[in-house]
């Protein structure tokens, strides 16, 4: 397993990314610089996010970003904390060496690290526990997310806190009536994502059926005074250049993963927005834009 996903995720089920989530076949490598792409479009987000945490957990001294994919975020944790040592942790080795010269490039690298193996083994190699923990689209990977919880909270420094980015709501790229096909597309593309992702998780090794409350099963983890916030993803029309590509890329994700769900009417629709030879595609029309919702989930663990 590899991975955060501020990455490739279809998440559209946690926010706005595109994910075939198949463990199995994907080429990480060459997954990078979509995923890096991907991260840097949404950085103020993460911004966001990460300015929030800053008011929760003062001066960490270690840092740890569990499926760190390229090491975007990872870096902005660098920038969030001067003070932090950083660790960028994930089962990808390409994505890791990514990771690293981005450190280099941004001249973090003197306290910048990264960590590769499965998650949450993986962590018993650190060598001393973390103030921060942060696991971005990661956990839901795993098949017992409970326990990965317990282990990430094991990990933890007293006072420490561990933020899991899960959840939020469905993005959005197009208006409701797009002018072509039946209005709806995009929520009937979510209604197959659901299912899909039902499958995904039904189908990882070792996995448990679990309420996502996240607060809930923060507590259940031995870990105290759970809070959760949410933070936008807003990019108004007209779209740039980049959110076209990001939007596109999701797009096709989901023709590739749930599109056989679709009737021939919305098949042919999707086909026609992914054709930028026509002038109703996402990388023509002027309607395009991005809006979403990601949820950061917190606690602590006891003094």
């Amino acid at each position: 397993m590899a991975h955060d996903h501020h990455h490739q995720h279809t998440d559209t089920h946690s926010g706005t990314h595109a994910h075939t989530h198949d463990h199995t076949d994907i080429d990480w490598a060459e997954m990078a610089p979509h995923l890096e792409s991907q991260a840097e479009l949404l950085a103020p987000l993460y911004e966001s996010a990460l300015g929030w945490l800053g008011t929760e957990v003062t001066e960490p001294g270690l840092v740890v970003d569990v499926g760190s994919g390229p090491g975007v975020v990872s870096c902005l944790f660098a920038e969030v904390f001067p003070g932090a040592r950083v660790l960028a942790v994930d089962g990808s080795e390409p994505l890791l060496e990514r990771a690293s010269a981005r450190a280099r490039r941004l001249g973090v690298a003197d306290r910048f690290g990264v960590l590769a193996g499965e998650l949450p083994g993986v962590l018993d190699k650190l060598e001393y526990p973390a103030d921060l923990l942060w696991a971005g689209h990661s956990l839901h990977h795993l098949g017992d997310q409970r326990a990965a919880l317990a282990a990430l909270g094991e990990r933890l420094a007293p006072g420490g806190t561990l933020a899991v980015l899960e959840g939020g709501l469905p993005s959005r790229f197009l208006p409701r009536d797009i002018g072509i096909g039946r209005p709806g597309l995009q929520a009937r593309l979510d209604a197959l994502l659901e299912e899909w992702f039902a499958r995904m998780r039904a189908d990882l090794p070792g996995t448990v059926a679990e309420p996502e409350d996240w607060p809930a099963l923060l507590e259940s983890a031995g870990l105290v005074r759970a809070r959760s916030r949410s933070f936008l993803v807003d990019l108004p029309a007209p779209a740039s250049d980049k959110a076209r590509a990001y939007v596109t890329e999701i797009l096709s994700r989901l023709r590739d993963s749930v599109g056989e769900g679709l009737d021939a009417g919305d098949r042919a629709t999707l086909d026609r927005l992914l054709d930028p030879a026509d002038p109703a595609s996402v990388a023509r029309r002027p309607d395009v834009f991005v809006l979403g919702a990601r949820t950061v989930h917190t606690a602590v663990r006891p003094r």
